[in-house]
C-alpha cells in the first residue's frame, strides 16, 4: 500500500506476487518462501511502476499524489499512547492519536522510496538487516543507511509539527 499508495492496485501486486511464488518456487522448502515472496514482491512493485510510465505519465503523477485515506488495517494503531497501552480513553483522546497517527502515515508516505521501503521492511514487517539487503538487493550498510535517514527525516518532521513519541 505504501509503495503504490493505491489500494486496488497494491491487492493487484499482492496476488500476482503469490500466484509467480505458487508457480515458480512451490516446490522449496516454507523457510525460503518468505525471502522470495519479498523479493517477488518488490520486483512486482517495480513492474508495475514501469507499466504504469509506458501507460500514462499523467495517471501516475495524479495517482501519486492523490491521497488514500480507506485503508482497511492500519499498522500506526499499534503505537501505544501516552496513556498507556490500551489508548486513550475519552473521545477527545482518541481523535488526537487519530490525527497524530495520519500525520505519521503521511510522513512515511512522503519518504523517498528506498528509505520507505527499508524503514517498513525493517521496523513493520520486523526483518533484521540482512534479509532487508537481501529483498532490496543491496548491502547491508546501505539498509542501514537508508533506515538511518528515514528515521532522522520522519523525527524532524514530526518535531517541527509539534509531535514527539
Amino acid at each position: 500500500m505504501f509503495a503504490v499508495r493505491n489500494e486496488e492496485s497494491a491487492l493487484d501486486i499482492v496476488q500476482d506476487a503469490m500466484m509467480k511464488l505458487a508457480e515458480k518456487y512451490g516446490d522449496r522448502p516454507p523457510t525460503e518462501l518468505p525471502m522470495l515472496f519479498q523479493r517477488i514482491l518488490q520486483n512486482t512493485i517495480r513492474d508495475y511502476y514501469r507499466r504504469s510510465k509506458v501507460r500514462s505519465l499523467w495517471t501516475t503523477l495524479l495517482s501519486a499524489l492523490s491521497p488514500n485515506d480507506d485503508e482497511e488495517h492500519d499498522p500506526l494503531e499499534t503505537i501505544n499512547s501516552e496513556s498507556g497501552p490500551n489508548g486513550p480513553k475519552t473521545p477527545h483522546g482518541q481523535f488526537e492519536q487519530a490525527q497524530v497517527l495520519g500525520m505519521i502515515e503521511k510522513e512515511i508516505e512522503s519518504l523517498p522510496g528506498r528509505q520507505r521501503e527499508a524503514f517498513l521492511l525493517r521496523y513493520w514487517e520486523d526483518m533484521d538487516v540482512a534479509e532487508t539487503a537481501s529483498i532490496m538487493g543491496c548491502s547491508e550498510g546501505s539498509v542501514k543507511t537508508h533506515c538511518s535517514r528515514a528515521n532522522h527525516a520522519l523525527a524532524a518532521a514530526l518535531k517541527a509539527k509539534g509531535i514527539t513519541l
